[in-house]
């Protein structure tokens, strides 16, 4: 199949290539564009930025992909077990405990570290608790949705509670944003995302295996649940990472996957892998570029990811109700 696919003109490498030189050019023009006199500020400031971006694009799409294939379902990712859930509860928990003055206090890091390690917690609990024998994976997606309506609940009490000046400081927290990233943060993340990212590519022959089934993984010699276990603790730590670094974003694996699929024309993992983080790379470059040039920075980019994001999964759910 691989060979078949590596034939064809413009295959699934060509096209990554041109993929991967659209991400070269993006970046570049994101970096230098209008720099204007103060051009070691704008770029250090940019480069941060872009850092952000890159980096969140690659850990959702890495984890959005590899949850897309060993849960079998095309409009399932990660966020679906409840991270933004999670993240919107311990922020809401802070400011009602500390007040819109004392979250505002809190390091960054230390709230960094409380959000991975709540996140962490909970689906390594998921999954202890559904992921035992032949137990299905879509069990531990109905617990998550649950656990996931729990958190919501708890934290639309704890928001009728707090005062109306911390539940400004609160709203602020909600949503995405990479304008204001910290740098000790993003080094600490890349190394664990790199790392993440690497062991899931070093699988993607088994993942091409996994995406035949159970059995047929079984057949070929694949130890499928101890596999799908090492999966879904990788899934976990990089949506962590990415959700704890800027927030949640609920539909980017969604859109950036389907389009890796659509464009790479392969189901070749080593082909959609990389050209997935490409597309998300692009989409949230080109999403921060509009945002700064045309909205002039009055609303978050997680606001046109959603916004587009439902749309797409919307028409998903419809095509596929229709076949």
């Amino acid at each position: 199949m691989h060979a078949a696919e590596a034939g064809t003109f413009p295959g699934p490498g060509h096209r990554l290539l041109l993929a991967w030189l659209a991400v070269a050019g993006a970046c570049s023009l994101f970096l230098f564009h209008d720099t204007g006199p103060a051009l070691d500020f704008v770029l250090r400031f940019r480069g941060n930025k872009l850092w952000a971006l890159v980096l969140v694009a690659a850990a959702v799409a890495s984890a959005t992909l590899v949850f897309q294939t060993i849960s079998h379902n095309r409009i399932l990712t990660p966020e679906i077990v409840g991270f933004d859930a999670l993240y919107i509860f311990l922020q809401t928990l802070l400011v009602f405990c500390l007040g819109g003055t004392g979250f505002s206090l809190i390091a960054p890091e230390l709230k960094w570290l409380m959000e991975v390690i709540l996140m962490l917690g909970v689906v390594l609990f998921l999954g202890r608790v559904f992921l035992t024998g032949r137990t299905s994976l879509h069990l531990l997606v109905l617990g998550g949705i649950i656990v996931g309506i729990f958190f919501r609940s708890a934290s639309s009490l704890m928001q009728r509670l707090i005062n109306p000046s911390d539940f400004v400081v609160l709203q602020d927290s909600y949503f995405a944003s990479f304008n204001q990233v910290n740098s000790e943060l993003l080094a600490v993340s890349t190394v664990i995302v790199l790392l993440a990212t690497g062991c899931i590519f070093l699988l993607r022959n088994e993942l091409d295996v996994l995406l035949l089934g159970r059995e047929t993984s079984l057949g070929l010699g694949i130890r499928h649940a101890t596999r799908t276990r090492q999966l879904l603790l990788l899934v976990t730590v990089l949506i962590s990472i990415s959700t704890a670094l800027v927030g949640p974003i609920t539909f980017l694996g969604l859109i950036v996957v389907h389009l890796a699929y659509r464009v790479t024309g392969s189901h070749a993992h080593r082909y959609v892998i990389p050209m997935a983080i490409a597309i998300g790379i692009l989409f949230l470059v080109g999403g921060q570029a509009l945002l700064e040039r045309v909205f002039n920075l009055e609303t978050q980019l997680s606001f046109i990811v959603e916004f587009i994001g439902g749309i797409f999964f919307i028409w998903l759910l419809l095509r596929g109700s229709r076949r």
